[in-house]
């Protein structure tokens, strides 16, 4: 074997090697990481904004006053209001564990306020008994308030470990916007395509993640305000917990929010609040919904150019695997694998012209050849 092609081949084995312990010590911090890289990406617009302001020749004030910006704006409402949910979620908890809230109630309070005609369908599908209904639905909703106390309590204990992720984000976030126009022309340089394509790529990345995190936290964020102030209004407690809730839901297309509000709004109008119910169906159809059918294809579908059920496929696979995270991830891969099927055709082409320009030489070689 040649001793170039050794000497090659080795090298590849030790950059895989040093690249796999490399991300191994950055995994605890992937989340950090990864958000750190989206919010420099969407608030690159704002930094350089800022940059101009400042005479474009401090780039490190300019990083410092669009993360602090990010704080203000970003970070500092999101744990006011994690704060506000974990104790709503502490008194949800106590309501269920001593009774005061059960949905096994609840239920049996709706399925009697149903015509005869609904207690024989409900029974053909075997939902009709009462009380082995109203007990898996009060172990349910407690096991459910358990679940989310235990989240609260770790999240407290691993207060810790929340503030070096936070810190890791905010200091990578810094620098990823001071040093971006430098390190962005070096990561294009390490992918083995053609100019045009890597321009596409990083085009279809940057794209793909403003597009993706300003549409589902926009429409998230809408949704879940007006769906708490709607549930305050109609005198629901825990309007808080059940707007989060909503927000979070709502990063599913097309169902989301009605998970929650549809349920509420039955509730109302088969126990006779049919004026609470009626305004809860009119609000939820006419405002929450449409601001889901009218916002989603606007700020993610129309810029990111995937179809719907991409969207909303991509979504719930990217929740499954990295959890709340996901909901960046998988429209983001959804998004370069279509980009990189785009791409395969104009690589197949240019290997075959390449074949044939190589087919070509020989002879031409023997054309030009002197007879002699």
């Amino acid at each position: 074997m040649h001793t170039d092609t050794l000497h090659f081949r080795s090298f590849l084995l030790l950059l895989a090697a040093v690249s796999v312990a490399f991300i191994s010590i950055l995994l605890p911090f992937y989340a950090a990481i990864f958000w750190g890289g989206v919010l420099a990406v969407i608030f690159n617009p704002l930094h350089r904004r800022l940059l101009r302001l400042l005479g474009g020749d401090r780039p490190g004030l300019a990083s410092f006053l669009t993360v602090l910006c990010i704080t203000l704006i970003v970070i500092l409402p999101l744990l006011f209001i994690a704060g506000a949910l974990a104790n709503e979620v502490a008194g949800l908890y106590t309501r269920i564990n001593t009774g005061q809230l059960n949905l096994g109630q609840y239920y049996e309070q709706v399925v009697a306020a149903l015509p005869p005609w609904v207690h024989g369908w409900l029974d053909s599908f075997g939902v009709g008994d009462l009380l082995s209904i109203r007990e898996k639905l009060s172990a349910g909703a407690l096991q459910a308030s358990q679940f989310l106390a235990k989240q609260a309590v770790n999240i407290g204990q691993n207060t810790f470990q929340f503030v070096v992720g936070l810190g890791v984000m905010l200091y990578l976030l810094f620098f990823l916007l001071r040093d971006g126009p430098n390190t962005v022309p070096a990561l294009k340089r390490l992918i083995p395509l053609r100019d045009d394509h890597r321009h596409k790529l990083f085009q279809k990345f940057a794209t793909v993640v403003r597009a993706t995190v300003k549409g589902n936290i926009v429409i998230a964020a809408t949704q879940g305000l007006l769906g708490g102030l709607m549930f305050a209004f109609l005198g629901i407690q825990g309007s808080l917990f059940w707007g989060v809730l909503m927000a979070f839901l709502s990063l599913l297309p097309a169902v989301g929010a009605s998970l929650i509000w549809v349920p509420v709004a039955v509730y109302f109008l088969v126990t006779g609040a049919w004026w609470q119910g009626i305004t809860l169906t009119v609000f939820g159809v006419m405002v929450i919904g449409l601001i889901d059918n009218l916002l989603r294809p606007v700020l993610v579908g129309k810029d990111t150019k995937l179809p719907d059920y991409v969207v909303l496929i991509s979504t719930l696979g990217g929740l499954s695997v990295f959890g709340l995270n996901g909901f960046v991830i998988g429209p983001l891969f959804a998004a370069l694998f279509m980009s990189c099927w785009d791409l395969f055709p104009d690589a197949v082409a240019m290997i075959q012209n390449g074949r044939r320009a190589d087919d070509a030489q020989p002879t031409a070689d023997l054309a030009t050849r002197d007879p002699d």
